[in-house]
């Protein structure tokens, strides 16, 4: 088979690598950039960090901090006219998935044309973007080194999503100091985001000896590392596993695609604004169950590789104990149910839950799928993860 396979041209992962900003900027001419972030980083301080870090260096930076947790078109569109308004020549983004995910379309309409609707899908992208620095502070999406950006459509309740390797950064700044400090609550969502990423970049069907060695990584990394890093969040050995694990998790799915749990997870947050992670967490058990026909083998080398199975047990027996230790491990990590998560009520969760699976299979994820699902099958797996 013949894979394609996109990360960033330069990706600096350790202890400090945030402090590298300033010379990566300047490695790449700039002299004046945009600062993508969102308010939490700020209060934090790691967005002024950033400032000085870049002034010091003579680069001048403007800071837009107005990203909301899955960003919308409106984040963008704002951004995007104090880039301009600014002079900048680059973007630089601190934070998690959503400011990572805004910055790339910034930086792409930056030099392409709006409306940004038209690049929803594969490789619409006609011109590369202005240069990119992504600095993640979440062991979590992977953001900082995939092609892929979901925007919100807040008019049509659509999360779009653009995959294209013009969205690809420019640099990553992998530094698992970033993550110490995340709320337990943070920690367990964005962790299991990340196994969720190594298992379906494992079993995608436009999976390939690249992304599998990537997946196996990230799952074992998670295996290892997630538990130690939610209840000991201190242990740097554990948060340097996890973020390890997410960049290469990121690295996996963007090149080998997702699958039916994000397909499912996109429409349950544009609709009721549940938090990727948890809600790709609360519906990995129940795709799981319902795949596992498709891919017996490669489920059961995820279970061996969690260390869920004994490396002599058959195919079968050890694809077997995936699901039910994906529901412990939620357990243990206070994830709740679908239908445990607050503010969601059933009545209206269903009455829209055939648009849900409408948008769930024209965001093209779930035919990767080892089981390819129809409408009605997505409807059954939502009430199965109620």
């Amino acid at each position: 088979m013949i894979a394609q396979f996109n990360i960033p041209p330069t990706v600096i992962c350790g202890t400090g690598a945030f402090s590298q900003l300033a010379a990566q900027a300047q490695r790449l001419g700039l002299t004046r950039v945009l600062l993508v972030t969102d308010a939490f980083m700020v209060k934090s301080g790691l967005g002024l960090r950033a400032e000085v870090n870049l002034r010091e260096a003579g680069i001048a930076s403007a800071t837009f901090a107005g990203v909301q947790p899955d960003p919308s078109e409106q984040n963008v569109l704002d951004g995007l006219a104090l880039y301009r308004e600014s002079g900048a020549q680059g973007v630089v983004a601190v934070g998690g998935g959503s400011p990572i995910d805004c910055a790339k379309v910034i930086a792409m309409l930056a030099t392409n044309p709006l409306p940004l609707r038209q690049y929803m899908g594969r490789n619409k992208v006609g011109q590369p973007g202005v240069p990119l620095i992504a600095i993640p502070t979440t062991a979590g999406t992977g953001s900082e080194v995939t092609k892929a950006a979901v925007i919100t459509d807040p008019v049509n309740d659509v999360k779009m999503l653009l995959m294209d390797p013009r969205l690809v950064p420019t640099v990553a700044l992998v530094d698992f100091e970033l993550t110490m400090s995340m709320p337990a609550a943070l920690t367990a969502a964005v962790g299991v985001d990340t196994l969720t990423h190594g298992i379906e970049a494992y079993v995608s069907r436009l999976a390939s000896p690249m992304t599998d060695a990537l997946a196996l990584a990230c799952i074992e990394k998670v295996g290892r590392h997630l538990e130690t890093a939610w209840r000991e969040p201190g242990d740097r050995d554990a948060r340097e596993g996890m973020m390890l694990a997410a960049t290469q998790g990121g690295m996996a799915f963007a090149n080998s695609s997702v699958c039916l749990v994000h397909g499912m997870s996109r429409p349950v947050g544009a609709l009721f604004h549940v938090p990727h992670g948890i809600s790709n967490a609360m519906l990995l058990p129940a795709v799981t169950r319902y795949s596992l026909p498709g891919a017996t083998a490669r489920y059961a080398t995820v279970a061996r590789t969690l260390g869920w199975a004994n490396a002599g047990a058959s195919d079968a027996a050890a694809a077997a104990a995936l699901v039910p230790g994906l529901e412990a491990l939620n357990r243990r990590l206070e994830i709740p149910r679908l239908g445990a998560y607050p503010g969601l009520t059933e009545s209206r969760f269903f009455q829209v839950a055939d648009k849900m699976a409408g948008d769930a299979l024209a965001s093209g994820s779930p035919g990767n799928n080892p089981v390819v699902p129809d409408a009605a099958a997505i409807v059954a797996l939502y009430r199965d993860a109620w």
